[in-house]
């Protein structure tokens, strides 16, 4: 039996990826890819026959053989890169929301901090459908890249999940968990901070420094600042 509107309600994070991810299809350049968060591998299975079932236009669909870090299951999506790709990623997107009965969705394009809300005007904007101009899509979303920002850290592993958490991993070291909450250049993401520079948490300060390294860390309220070649990641700390 075929899904029906609502059987993946709760199932699929409200945020999903463009070009995060290769393409097993063909050259990146020529293939747009999407990746979907998925809570269980059933739910995720029954995704992926959906989406290869239902859209002539999709290259391939295909799930993680195992978990993520965040427990969830990827969904993966290719499509050809051409005139069309935006209005059928809305098409599909079209369905997925029927299924899971989600209509807030927001997408995050490449490796970038920030995400944007769905619409096909804001896809037209960050989603590069000539095969021509990916390559400069993709090098100024480099300045973006949350794993380019921390190029001089000492830990082992950075993730950033399709809702917003960022997990800092060093080795023999506990992770430690952060909300993300902004991201651009200095001077602008600064202002934008409307809470009083924090002098009581001066050891979380020195601790963070140790463990993740010289990137001028500050406290504002509960607000943590990090700064990085011009650019400042504003974060909540978790864990």
């Amino acid at each position: 039996m075929g899904l029906r509107q609502g059987d993946l309600q709760d199932l699929i994070d409200n945020t999903f990826e463009v070009d995060s991810y290769a393409s097993k299809m063909g050259e990146d350049k020529n293939i747009v890819t999407l990746s979907f968060s998925v809570a269980h591998k059933e739910p995720a299975d029954d995704l992926v026959k959906f989406l290869e079932g239902g859209y002539t236009f999709i290259l391939d669909a295909d799930v993680t053989a195992g978990e993520q870090s965040d427990g969830t299951y990827k969904v993966f999506v290719e499509l050809e890169r051409d005139r069309s790709a935006n209005d059928n990623i809305m098409e599909i997107m079209d369905g997925v929301s029927s299924l899971s009965n989600l209509k807030d969705w927001r997408f995050r394009y490449y490796k970038s901090f920030k995400g944007h809300n769905l619409s096909l005007d804001s896809l037209s904007e960050h989603v590069p459908t000539d095969p021509d101009n990916y390559g400069i899509t993709v090098q100024e979303s480099n300045l973006n890249n949350y794993k380019n920002f921390f190029n001089k850290s000492y830990v082992d592993s950075i993730v950033l999940e399709s809702n917003d958490v960022l997990t800092i991993k060093k080795t023999y070291a506990n992770p430690v968990q952060f909300k993300f909450i902004d991201f651009g250049p200095t001077e602008k993401t600064l202002n934008s901070i409307t809470e009083s520079f924090n002098t009581q948490d001066f050891a979380e300060i020195i601790f963070l420094s140790k463990y993740i390294g010289d990137y001028n860390i500050t406290k504002y309220g509960q607000k943590i600042t990090l700064e990085n070649s011009g650019s400042t990641l504003v974060l909540e700390r978790i864990i």
